[in-house]
């Protein structure tokens, strides 16, 4: 009877413990950070395909989103594939590419260092485009290979649906390390 107590005991122990960490664990990804991989090279040089990425879901909980954050967002057209880009264009802004591939925002042309190349296709961005009061756009920062808030497909971003701002790299070792945003 002592043993059969010793052993009920050893069991509810291991399962509370069990449980804790599952919900533990449950908080840490639905509230804290995800892991998430670069697919593709639309963020080429910053980011290359196969990158391993820890999302901070956190950050955006207390304050917005900045420019040239590079955030991840779900694709609106297939399920469980998310992109991952540099907020270009804030809340209330108008944001312009012109023909030589200048980005304005507001009529002020953008001073950034991101973009691997000249811009070739402004996409919709050929003409102002109006940001609403929760509304980004995002490009990536290989401009001519990346399909962003130029694309209708993608068009701006709302803020409810940035999952967050991606925070290091943790794959390859190599390059292990915080990401510069700004």
């Amino acid at each position: 009877m002592k043993n059969m107590k010793k052993v009920l005991k050893e069991i509810l122990s291991t399962s509370i413990y069990l449980l804790i960490v599952l919900c533990l664990t449950y908080i840490v990804i639905h509230f804290v950070g995800q892991r998430t991989q670069v697919v593709g090279a639309s963020m080429e040089t910053t980011l290359s395909d196969n990158d391993n990425l820890i999302v901070d879901k956190l950050t955006y909980r207390f304050r917005d989103p900045k420019r040239f954050d590079i955030i991840v967002f779900p694709f609106q057209y297939e399920e469980d594939t998310y992109y991952i880009k540099r907020i270009i264009g804030l809340p209330g802004e108008t944001v312009y590419i012109d023909g030589e591939g200048n980005i304005y925002i507001n009529g002020e042309l953008l001073e950034e260092s991101y973009g691997k190349e000249v811009i070739q296709d402004a996409g919709r961005a050929y003409e102002p485009v109006m940001l609403g009061e929760n509304e980004y756009f995002v490009m990536g920062d290989n401009r001519n290979n990346s399909q962003d808030s130029r694309d209708p497909s993608v068009g701006n971003i709302s803020r409810k649906n940035i999952i967050g701002r991606a925070w290091i790299r943790i794959w390859p070792l190599g390059k292990f390390g915080i990401l510069k945003h700004q």
